[in-house]
């Protein structure tokens, strides 16, 4: 009853307070850590709620309607921190369509590398169904490489090819490491940064 009453509540407020919203950013992370120890299956609101340090999983419904909003917001949360990373990684590195390919790669991996609980939270997220994935979705995440490609081109650094067909491609096979550190979660993505750039950058170059 109580736990109804909050939601009511919460329903009838159109803008979070201050305090609602570090409290939403404290279920999530704390959401995050449960799935990244426990796996996606286990994190109930009962273990997020202890995690969390909350009196009662009620705390959880009041600021989320259910596992599937939660789960919305920890995918959109681990998504925007990383398009904020890649945002502030990119801005010096980008001085040309190579360097800018470079910076892509190097950037996506490294994130993974030092936020690979994150990632994996994610994917294990996206492998039980937790998230929908969309084609917007994905037109959406590798628009920063098309925009690279689409630029090396108008300057004769990248030969010509299909910008659809290659995005996909560099994006895809970025997109899968979080998989890979599923299984192989101390996996050094050094070397492996290393070998994409050096196919891609055969791949895209005008010369090959």
């Amino acid at each position: 009853m109580q736990a109804n009453r909050m939601r009511s509540r919460r329903k009838d407020s159109s803008t979070p307070t201050v305090t609602e919203t570090a409290r939403r950013a404290q279920i999530v992370e704390a959401a995050i850590t449960t799935i990244a120890e426990d796996g996606y299956p286990q994190a109930s609101f009962a273990r997020i709620a202890k995690r969390a340090g909350l009196s009662s999983t009620g705390l959880i419904s009041y600021h989320f309607a259910g596992k599937q909003d939660l789960t919305t917001a920890i995918a959109g949360t681990i998504i925007a921190d990383l398009s904020a990373f890649m945002t502030t990684w990119m801005r010096d590195r980008a001085t040309s369509p190579h360097a800018a390919l470079v910076a892509y790669i190097e950037g996506l991996t490294g994130y993974m590398q030092t936020q690979g609980s994150r990632m994996r939270v994610l994917s294990s997220i996206f492998l039980h169904g937790g998230f929908a994935w969309s084609d917007e979705d994905q037109q959406r995440a590798q628009g920063g490489i098309a925009d690279i490609l689409r630029w090396g081109q108008e300057t004769g650094d990248f030969r010509p090819f299909d910008i659809e067909v290659m995005a996909t491609t560099i994006q895809r096979s970025l997109d899968g490491i979080p998989f890979l550190q599923l299984a192989q979660p101390d996996l050094d993505l050094s070397q492996y940064a290393a070998e994409l750039v050096a196919i891609f950058t055969r791949a895209t170059a005008a010369d090959s």
